[in-house]
């Protein structure tokens, strides 16, 4: 299962009610922040959080209202907890400007002694475990080295509890072991493999994510049949030149994304304080009806055997 908590949804500058772009991806043990911009540690302890843990951060482009908050996150984590380092992963383009606002926090070629690493980030898988992939891809927006990421649960074969009884197979190590893959040898000397209770391979989760971006066109290949797209909304139809203009796409658009590459579940961030939330909606569910608009704290759960699930982290703060 995977866990999304928006820490900031507002687009360029933040308003009453939002913050500027961060978000938390939650698997497992590990935590993956994407985006840091200003006022970003108060909304991680808003959202009752905290920052342990928080050692990989993704940068989806070097645009300030997306890094401004790296300053101060790195310094906190940096004095008053115990990470061994910091790995923060961007474009060229993008690490060039974290690396100045690094030394202006820690001191001119201070970074790598406070335990910072900048990653350079291309194309491809970027991490991997024996449950994870996270890969990236290209998108346009205004510069280079604007990135998208897909968090995907690796394909798994379920264990068919009858067929291990109707094999005589006894509940325990053996069934773990079939489950792992591994062929065993039972008392009678019959060798199992994991084949005889092993159903056929099903896809796991899959969680998109992508902040600002101009075009969809390039898209739909990589969110195809995405449990959960999250994806940029800063105008709506009405202001499509407007958007156009600022390397952005409309509520519009995005719907359209996720209706036509067969996602399941669309949620919209980055939204401009220029319209109502609810209008933004109204737009986007007209053509996909399964659309959310998120808000600070909002957390979705992403789960392959059940509908996204949403609940709100304000009542911690």
């Amino acid at each position: 299962m995977f866990e999304l908590v928006f820490l900031g949804t507002s687009a360029s500058a933040p308003s009453v009610q939002r913050g500027l772009s961060s978000a938390i991806v939650m698997i497992n043990e590990h935590r993956f922040m994407i985006d840091c911009g200003e006022g970003t540690q108060r909304q991680i302890l808003r959202a009752g959080l905290g920052f342990r843990r928080l050692d990989k951060i993704l940068l989806t482009h070097g645009h300030l209202d997306h890094i401004l908050g790296l300053g101060g996150l790195a310094s906190t984590l940096g004095r008053w907890e115990t990470l061994e380092e910091l790995n923060i992963y961007g474009g060229a383009a993008t690490l060039a400007r974290v690396q100045v606002l690094m030394e202006v926090v820690f001191g001119l070629g201070q970074a790598p002694h406070a335990g910072i690493t900048l990653n350079l980030m291309e194309p491809g898988l970027l991490f991997e475990d024996k449950h994870i992939t996270l890969s990236t891809f290209p998108v346009q927006h205004r510069g280079p080295d604007c990135f998208g990421f897909i968090f995907e649960e690796k394909t798994r074969r379920p264990f068919l509890p009858e067929k291990a009884q109707a094999l005589g197979i006894p509940p325990g190590p053996e069934r773990r072991e079939l489950t792992a893959g591994h062929a065993i040898t039972l008392p009678d000397g019959r060798v199992i493999l994991p084949e005889a209770v092993l159903g056929e391979p099903q896809r796991g989760a899959k969680l998109c994510f992508i902040g600002d971006v101009s075009h969809t066109g390039p898209l739909h290949k990589m969110v195809a049949d995405a449990d959960l797209l999250a994806i940029e909304a800063t105008y709506m139809e009405v202001d499509k030149d407007l958007a156009k203009d600022h390397g952005h796409i409309t509520a519009t658009a995005a719907a359209k994304l996720a209706r036509n590459a067969g996602v399941k579940q669309l949620i919209l961030h980055h939204v401009s304080r220029r319209y109502r939330t609810q209008d933004i909606l109204a737009e986007a569910q007209a053509i996909f009806p399964q659309t959310i608009v998120a808000n600070d704290l909002d957390l979705f759960q992403v789960n392959k055997s059940k509908p996204v699930q949403v609940k709100s982290l304000h009542h911690r703060g």
